[in-house]
């Protein structure tokens, strides 16, 4: 729009014309701030006859270095989301880290990604969006390679090593959910380490990255505006199992979290399946740790480290079975499920929005 002719309006006498003038440039910024609050990696629901969105959770997912570059939990738990994807009409699925056993990739074209990923988790029902995060193994490797891999896959979605991103209702009028996406190596340390050293992280590599990183946490999570607000990372907050607790977590994240009223926080990292729930200052959160997609780990090493009765549900089940979560979401409910590679549902609890 010209300056000239933003001008010639104040010589237009009719004053009718004039209010229709600024009537329709108000209403092109209206439409222009609208439209652009639909973000880049932003998702529509799909349209459900029941009106409920369906998505997977899956973590610890990575295969191995080596033939068959896959593990037997790792298929049975992908034929089964692509099954159960198919009949649920899913939406995406959340990859929470350790995506590639033992050390990463090396680079946007290794191997891996079609011998650990494509080929396994090739279901049509799977060929939608994957939001990923890095896990302590992917540190071993080159996790900018696995951001790289993003620019060309049609699912695999890893913009940054943290990022955010919403799923909107069907309409596209409100959000249903606001999701934070963060990496907990790059906050808390552990880059250098395998799942089987059971060393105390050493704090983070670079402290003023992470404390920008921190500063953006809290950034996200405060101007969420959805009536559910889901982070995800690749560290438990709370665990019972063989790595137990992560006190930077637990100092930084967790008060976070309950002083903006998050929904939950979801993690891998521990290779079970675990929900345990917290109360701070009049603030509920639910923790489900999902990491049993490739190895299963029987341990409760660490249930005298997490708050009193926290623990309300723990499963390690076969070993060549694996499991991962459903969540089920509408505009009252949501519904956390854990599944195993029978379509069973193993536990299931229900989390109310948040206002």
């Amino acid at each position: 729009m010209s300056v000239s002719f933003i001008l010639c309006v104040d010589n237009i006498e009719n004053m009718h014309l004039k209010f229709l003038f600024y009537l329709v440039i108000f209403y092109q910024l209206s439409t222009l701030s609208s439209s652009t609050n639909f973000g880049r990696y932003d998702l529509l629901a799909n349209k459900n006859d029941d009106g409920i969105t369906r998505f997977f959770v899956v973590g610890d997912w990575g295969g191995l270095p080596f033939l068959p570059y896959e593990t037997p939990s790792e298929v049975a738990v992908a034929e089964t989301m692509g099954k159960l994807g198919k009949k649920l009409n899913t939406s995406f699925q959340l990859a929470l880290g350790d995506n590639f056993y033992f050390d990463g990739v090396q680079s946007a074209k290794d191997s891996r990604f079609q011998h650990t990923f494509e080929h396994v988790f090739s279901a049509t029902s799977l060929q939608t969006p994957w939001y990923v995060v890095a896990g302590n193994h992917d540190h071993l490797g080159n996790v900018s390679a696995q951001i790289e891999y993003g620019k060309t896959s049609k699912r695999w979605v890893f913009p940054d090593y943290f990022y955010s991103f919403s799923l909107w209702q069907s309409d596209k009028q409100k959000k249903l959910i606001d999701f934070v996406m963060i990496d907990t190596v790059i906050l808390c340390g552990g880059g250098n380490l395998s799942d089987w050293e059971h060393t105390p992280l050493e704090g983070p590599k670079n402290q003023y990255v992470a404390e920008d990183y921190w500063q953006w946490i809290e950034d996200q999570i405060r101007q969420s505006t959805a009536p559910y607000l889901i982070v995800s990372g690749h560290y438990p907050i709370y665990s019972v199992a063989e790595h137990g607790p992560t006190k930077c977590l637990i100092d930084r994240l967790r008060p976070l979290l309950h002083q903006y009223k998050a929904t939950t926080y979801l993690c891998g990292h521990d290779h079970n399946l675990q929900h345990l729930v917290d109360d701070m200052n009049e603030s509920h959160l639910n923790y489900f740790v999902v990491g049993a997609a490739n190895f299963i780990e029987n341990s409760r090493s660490h249930q005298q480290d997490v708050p009193p009765n926290s623990l309300k549900f723990f499963w390690a089940g076969s070993i060549v079975f694996g499991g991962f979560g459903l969540i089920e979401v509408d505009n009252t409910q949501m519904n956390f499920s854990f599944i195993d590679r029978s379509e069973k549902t193993l536990y299931q609890t229900s989390m109310k929005p948040r206002f």
